[in-house]
């Protein structure tokens, strides 16, 4: 339960990341930011993998590039469903997409998948000789 209201509290801070540095993006408070995240989720979940399936064949032949395209239409689908939330268009969504998924792959690694933060230490190696 504690990882998913992690996960849940860094797609929120994805969100803000994208409101604040993509024009287009808009949120009009904090609860409408919480339903959004709440309802990216959901759509990740539930709409994006039958999306992949359908769009498999494009998303092959442009070597996987029009995966921003469909995660930008997930983030549409959610401006669509959440009052409060909007997007200007498909290239402000397909922005505001590459700004939440940066932020939550960068906030993902110092949380594990149980909601526990990782400390993330130094690796240092010794008395090693790379020319063989």
């Amino acid at each position: 339960m504690r990882g998913f209201v992690f996960r849940i509290l860094i797609t929120a801070l994805g969100l803000w990341a994208a409101a604040s540095i993509v024009p287009g993006i808009s949120i009009a408070g904090w609860r409408s930011l919480a339903v959004a995240a709440l309802a990216l989720g959901l759509v990740n979940a539930i709409v994006r993998p039958v999306l992949l399936i359908l769009t498999f064949p494009i998303t092959v032949l442009t070597l996987g590039l029009f995966l921003l395209v469909v995660n930008g239409l997930s983030l549409e689908i959610v401006a669509w469903l959440v009052p409060g939330f909007s997007v200007a268009g498909l290239g402000a969504a397909i922005l505001g997409a590459l700004v939440v998924g940066l932020t939550s792959w960068f906030a993902s690694t110092f949380i594990s998948g149980s909601g526990r933060i990782v400390h993330v230490g130094k690796v240092e190696v010794h008395d090693r000789r790379l020319d063989g």
